[in-house]
């Protein structure tokens, strides 16, 4: 069982690290081969978020971003695989798709070798780059900030009511990092016309909860992006260029609005 590199890393020059877990599109052939026709266009992607924040590298911004699909294993749930939510969600190895149906082939059975190799192969390491960053990070300013990039469709019954606001940001209900860093958050986008909510539905996962440790100096933010903001209306998942080139001053704002709140108070 071979398997190709699991994360892409930058090094930045600034206390803020971004994550991307779920932007990845790379199949293991164990799990590809059991997908139905369906899974295989991988719905559930945070599509183009490389994309959308191709500013980061040029703003010194450090960048963990996973190359394998969250179909293969979901780098935003415990290695233990226990419940992050109440209600429906989706666990460490996935098996249903955003619509609540099966993601694999009728008598499909999990393999529990792939699966610990996938552990060790590409969840461990992405997990040990982030915290190596963090401890460098905050070893050089004082503290470090954590950006968990995200993305999802403005509409998932299986989650959700309605329609999911543009912005979704989440602290773990305020425990992940200090209330100064989602001040400035919401004040980047205070004269924006997106809309917005703070630990609303989504309040952030397993990377949020893990690392935002403020006590420690070290702060997480999750933004769970709806990709109405960005991607076109139609079947498929692709890129709105209109949409975007509105969207990333406002993403590009808000990361400048992170890097340059000063934590060492």
């Amino acid at each position: 069982m071979t398997f190709s590199v699991s994360y892409d890393f930058i090094k930045g020059d600034s206390p803020l690290l971004v994550s991307m877990p779920h932007s990845g599109l790379l199949l293991t052939s164990e799990v590809a081969d059991t997908l139905m026709p369906e899974a295989l266009a991988l719905p559930d992607t945070d599509w183009h978020i490389p994309q959308l924040y191709d500013f980061l590298e040029a703003m010194g911004v450090s960048v963990v971003k996973a190359n394998y699909s969250r179909y293969v294993i979901d780098l935003n749930r415990p290695e233990d695989n226990k419940p992050l939510y109440a209600g429906k969600t989706t666990g460490l190895f996935p098996h249903i798709l955003f619509n609540e149906k099966s993601m694999f082939k009728p008598g499909t059975v999990a393999d529990k070798m792939h699966q610990q190799a996938c552990i060790e192969h590409i969840w461990r390491p992405y997990h040990q780059q982030l915290a190596a960053e963090l401890v460098r990070i905050k070893q050089k300013f004082g503290y470090a900030i954590l950006f968990d990039a995200h993305s999802i469709p403005a509409q998932v019954p299986m989650f959700f009511e309605g329609t999911l606001p543009d912005f979704n940001m989440g602290t773990n209900g305020g425990a992940a990092c200090s209330p100064k860093l989602l001040q400035a958050a919401e004040q980047s986008m205070s004269e924006t016309s997106y809309t917005q909510v703070s630990n609303g539905r989504f309040k952030g996962g397993y990377i949020t909860r893990r690392h935002g440790q403020p006590s420690d100096h070290v702060h997480a933010f999750q933004l769970e992006l709806s990709q109405a903001t960005y991607m076109q209306d139609t079947v498929g998942y692709e890129v709105d260029n209109n949409k975007c080139k509105q969207l990333q001053p406002q993403l590009k704002a808000l990361i400048e609005a992170l890097v340059s709140c000063d934590l060492t108070n």
